[in-house]
């Protein structure tokens, strides 16, 4: 019983954390352009690296 008295405080928690992770990403604007990013994956000459000299 002891057990349940540590994890039901962690785990509620944790899920707090979930949820405060997901609110700091919507304000970031990390959801902004989701049509883009996925059009963007089908080009072979969009590369995420630097361009060459």
């Amino acid at each position: 019983m002891n057990i349940v008295l540590f994890l039901a405080p962690f785990s509620i928690g944790l899920g707090a954390m979930g949820l405060l992770a997901f609110f700091w990403t919507m304000r970031s604007g990390q959801y902004e352009d989701p049509k883009g990013d996925a059009a963007r994956i089908l080009y072979d000459h969009l590369e995420d690296k630097p361009p060459q000299d």
